[in-house]
């Protein structure tokens, strides 16, 4: 099967919990369908919601929680 992955739609930070207490959205290994939160970007205190354009399987992270990230950077390959 084709690796597909999910990009930042806009430059900030990448978070992969809601909040510091809470489990992350996903993690690798998990199943997602479209339309899926797999994390959050920061831009200036306001959160964005990262969503699948498409399902799969998480397979791994490209980058770390509380990273800063581009805009079309790849964040979670899928497979």
């Amino acid at each position: 099967m084709a690796e597909k992955s999910v990009r930042a739609q806009m430059p900030g930070t990448f978070y992969r919990r809601p909040d510091p207490e809470s489990d992350p959205f996903v993690e690798e290994g998990d199943e997602v369908s479209a339309g899926d939160t797999i994390g959050l970007i920061e831009v200036m205190k306001s959160f964005h919601e990262v969503k699948t354009d498409e399902g799969g399987t998480v397979s791994r992270f490209l980058v770390e929680s509380e990273e800063a990230v581009d805009a079309g950077q790849d964040l979670v390959q899928l497979e």
